[in-house]
């Protein structure tokens, strides 16, 4: 295996990203920090295809989240993280998409940092990118998106801290992670702001993987078609490019 250049004889910490669910989609960088692991502390969302590439001897440790249901807070997690490099193991800690897009993978290297312990930040397919290529819907588009925008959903909670007319400006694709609870909220919000309500938008669920299903309609239209929110993960797009998506209904 090649190591980074930086890498101590003793403990070290890769924060790597699985991809959106398939093995194929992981980096090589990835699936080969994976399978030299001493330790994996892992996520909900990881496949089952993904986590079979453990070594038959690693450690795995559950870290997963869900609405309202967090195995480890995430101090916990830093913790494990720590205690486990400073016992001179090869820690992966195992995230769904990209550790930097809404991974919380910039807490998890700050709270390195402070402890001393070395560490290599993996890349890898985020949702957004992931679930709009299986869903048929381009992120830019000459004639349609000049930007894209990435957002929590829950920033719905909290209408005054975001610039919701600044996003319901033309031109500009906006990927919502976790918006399929919110989408009604998130959708009043841009149309209180201006967007045209029948402005192309989709929710794809479990993009990328064999279940994956897509909703695509007028944002007003997909508010009331919307499917029900549950543990499975899922995107919410909002823009002209959907439109090009083959599952999108203009009816």
């Amino acid at each position: 295996m090649s190591e980074p250049m930086s890498s101590p004889a003793a403990g070290f910490v890769f924060i790597v990203g699985a991809g959106p669910g398939p093995l194929d989609l992981m980096t090589l960088r990835a699936l080969d920090r994976l399978r030299n692991a001493d330790v994996v502390v892992h996520d909900r969302l990881i496949s089952a295809e993904v986590l079979a590439q453990i070594p038959a001897a690693a450690q795995r440790v559950y870290v997963g989240k869900a609405l309202g249901d967090h195995a480890v807070p995430q101090e916990g997690i830093h913790d494990l993280l720590v205690a486990h490099a400073r016992q001179g193991k090869r820690v992966v800690r195992l995230k769904g998409g990209d550790p930097y897009v809404f991974g919380r993978g910039g807490e998890e290297v700050q709270a390195l940092q402070a402890a001393g312990i070395a560490f290599e930040v993996v890349p890898g397919v985020t949702a957004a990118s992931g679930c709009s290529a299986a869903a048929g819907i381009p992120l830019t588009h000459r004639d349609f998106a000049a930007s894209c925008v990435f957002l929590p959903g829950h920033l719905a909670d909290d209408t005054a801290a975001h610039d919701w007319a600044a996003l319901a400006r033309p031109g500009q694709t906006r990927v919502f992670y976790m918006g399929v609870q919110r989408v009604g909220l998130i959708a009043q919000q841009l149309i209180d702001h201006g967007l045209d309500p029948n402005t192309p938008a989709a929710i794809v669920r479990d993009g990328t993987r064999p279940s994956q299903a897509v909703w695509a309609c007028a944002l007003q239209k997909l508010v009331e078609r919307a499917p029900v929110y549950g543990p499975q993960p899922g995107l919410l797009i909002i823009g002209e490019t959907v439109q090009l998506s083959p599952s999108y209904d203009a009816s």
